[in-house]
């Protein structure tokens, strides 16, 4: 027979969101349960990124994204210099190949000022080679965004669990939740796992990644009406053997589903470029492949080449893979993420955050603080 009881907040995932809401919430006297599927945090999103901290550029003034990624990567880097958690301030440089290209960059700087990003240029091609000397002749121009930069996100996931425990709240894992609803004065779940569960939460915020839009969905509530649908698209990385001549990271022009197959360095100094953007077919489901296929290197390499011609093929080795997350479909613009509570979706006591891909991580402390607020 299921145990049964009562419960002040209940989060449902133990990656980088959930433990940020549930820090933030935690210190702010709630009484905070993670509910984790799995048996360590962050197994999934959360882990399998390239461990960059994101400026702002690309995302549409006013959106979620846009606020979120800014107001985030500025606490984000305070509370890595608090906890003692390595974190380098390499820079980035966005580069244009050809005059059309050249031209776009243009947009992209108007909208990363008007999204607050602080201390970009637009340099020429000579000026980029000058920082980066192993980049292309054929790059034409570039935008300098010295407040980009890498760091320990797996010590920062720690960090943020310690600081949950040690503000009274705890992580559950192996605990998935089955089902639920939305009942008078409270949230209904219902989980699995060793030790069955029926929990009566006065809060229950939604932050399962992947799972989130399933999970969203067999809690019975108003909130079903208008979920999203998710569509998933799985992003490869290459390692590259050897040196890597650049310290600083190199994006090319951004796509509709990425920000195309940038180059960044490690905090050991490796280098690896990636993601690319794989769309898995309609219907596609957790548990993924997260496995390479080395099939993909030539496309790596073309692509790469175009900004670092002197890379060779033989040079890119398989290394991981994650999966965004999307609530748009294919071929259509990046959507924002989704994060409403009871005033947007009519179910009381439940926060839903929807499509929580890049840059979720850079945006995880502001993402937390916007959820403690909805959840009075």
């Amino acid at each position: 027979m299921a145990d049964s009881f009562e419960a002040d907040v209940v989060i449902i995932g133990a990656g980088v969101i959930g433990l940020a809401c549930g820090r933030a919430l935690a210190r702010a006297g709630r009484e905070v349960i993670v509910l984790e599927a799995e048996e360590l945090i962050a197994a999934h999103t959360s882990s399998r990124n390239s461990e960059v901290i994101h400026a702002g550029l690309y995302y549409a003034t006013g959106s979620l994204k846009a606020r979120h990624c800014v107001n985030g990567r500025r606490m984000l880097y305070s509370y890595l210099d608090a906890h003692g958690v390595t974190v380098k301030r390499c820079g980035k440089l966005v580069v244009a190949i050809g005059p059309a290209e050249a031209g776009d960059l243009g947009s992209i700087l108007k909208r990363a000022q008007a999204n607050g990003v602080e201390d970009l240029r637009l340099i020429d091609g000579g000026e980029a080679r000058a920082m980066e000397p192993a980049l292309s002749p054929e790059v034409t121009a570039a935008i300098h965004s010295p407040v980009s930069g890498i760091f320990d996100s797996h010590a920062y996931f720690l960090a943020l669990q310690g600081e949950l425990e040690d503000a009274g709240g705890s992580v559950a894992f192996n605990t998935p939740v089955l089902s639920g609803a939305v009942e008078a004065g409270h949230v209904r779940l219902e989980t699995g796992g060793s030790t069955p569960a029926t929990i009566r939460a006065r809060t229950v915020i939604n932050a399962a990644g992947h799972y989130a839009p399933a999970i969203a969905a067999r809690i019975e509530g108003p909130h079903v009406a208008d979920l999203p649908e998710t569509h998933f698209v799985k992003g490869s990385y290459f390692g590259i053997s050897g040196r890597t001549p650049f310290s600083r990271l190199i994006y090319p022009m951004p796509t509709t589903s990425s920000l195309g197959l940038h180059l960044t360095i490690d905090l050991g100094g490796r280098g690896k470029v990636g993601p690319d953007a794989e769309w898995l077919p309609e219907g596609a489901a957790p548990p993924f492949d997260y496995r390479v296929n080395p099939d993909r290197a030539a496309i790596f390499h073309e692509e790469v080449s175009r900004y670092w011609p002197s890379l060779t093929l033989d040079r890119l080795m398989p290394d991981y893979s994650g999966i965004r997350p999307k609530i748009v479909p294919q071929g259509a613009p990046s959507g924002d993420f989704r994060i409403e509570g009871p005033e947007t979706h009519g179910s009381p006591g439940l926060i839903n955050l929807l499509g929580i891909e890049s840059p979720g991580l850079t945006s995880s402390l502001s993402i937390a603080d916007h959820v403690a607020e909805l959840a009075g």
